[in-house]
């Protein structure tokens, strides 16, 4: 189905090397990248989530960076309007948007166009199941949810008290459950005429490339990141402090752990992210893969790739 909308999007597990080779295409192509990233989004939050730099962009035109207060919520319904609207700010200069970021659901609810129900939320509910959760365990909030919604309760796990209140709010508030939701979602066809680029490395690689990483942020200052955060008021509970690598380091900076410890928390936390975002990429219908080993990390050979199966698909 032609929508006459064209969109590129350049997505792929974490530490992979998405930031270098969006540029290079959006260079070749006078394009302008929206990020797709659940954390760079934030001001102040640019260590540890591994921030593009100004020298970094070469000149080209970002959005979404920057643009949120810690102290905000940002949610796949909040990326997907803003990314709408910078897509049709795009539009309006003649240009092409690349959608540049790891975060699958974001990028699934601006291609099909997710809705998301008006019904605001419920605060004095999720306060509720908050404080269930704090006093009876987070067991007991997956009880609740695996009798209303099974299916949803197969999905998330226990750990995930954000996603058990969300599906325990929906169905509050409307009394359905978010896995019909999420099924009639997921059914809808595209908005944009999209090339999905995903791109891709051997696995002990991408895994060598965190740990390096997760050093260099430690060395580069990600103490007193968080630190400044929480200097300002900031609640360590917000979603922002949630991000990896914020999340971690507040045990060690109240003293509950060593930098070392911290530091190998964070090196976890995100392998186990980087394969997750693995295993969302075999699910979606339709994507391109670029394994770097076949293009031994050639940035310019991936961006000939790219405009190739773009031009198949009569978007550039």
């Amino acid at each position: 189905m032609k929508t006459d909308k064209p969109l590129i999007i350049l997505s792929g597990p974490t530490a992979v090397g998405k930031t270098a080779l969006s540029v290079e295409f959006a260079l070749m192509h006078d394009l302008e990248i929206i990020s797709a990233d659940s954390a760079q989004v934030y001001k102040g939050m640019d260590i540890g989530t591994a921030k593009i730099t100004e020298e970094e962009k070469r000149g080209v035109r970002h959005h979404l960076i920057d643009v949120c207060d810690p102290s905000e919520d940002y949610s796949a319904f909040r990326f997907k309007e803003m990314a709408d609207a910078a897509i049709e700010d795009i539009y309006s200069r003649g240009k092409i948007p690349l959608i540049v970021g790891g975060t699958g659901f974001y990028i699934q609810a601006l291609l099909k166009g997710v809705s998301f129900d008006d019904e605001g939320p419920d605060e004095e509910y999720r306060n509720t199941l908050m404080q269930l959760c704090i006093e009876k365990g987070n067991d007991y909030l997956h009880s609740m949810l695996e009798d209303i919604d099974p299916e949803s309760a197969e999905k998330i796990p226990e750990g995930n008290v954000k996603r058990m209140i969300r599906a325990l709010e929906y169905h509050h508030l409307t009394g359905r459950k978010i896995s019909d939701h999420n099924l009639e979602e997921a059914a809808k066809g595209p908005v944009y005429d999209a090339a999905y680029f995903v791109l891709t490395d051997e696995r002990s690689l991408i895994y060598e490339r965190i740990d390096k990483r997760v050093t260099v942020m430690i060395e580069s200052g990600l103490e007193d990141e968080v630190r400044n955060l929480l200097g300002t008021g900031l609640d360590p509970s917000c979603v922002s402090m949630q991000a990896i690598g914020y999340k971690e380091m507040i045990p060690y900076i109240n003293g509950q752990a060593t930098l070392a410890e911290a530091a190998d928390e964070i090196r976890l936390r995100t392998r186990h992210f980087a394969k997750r975002q693995l295993t969302w990429y075999k699910r979606e219908p339709d994507v391109i893969y670029i394994d770097r080993q076949k293009f031994d990390g050639r940035t310019s050979d991936m961006c000939t790739f790219m405009t190739d199966e773009c031009r198949k698909r009569g978007i550039l």
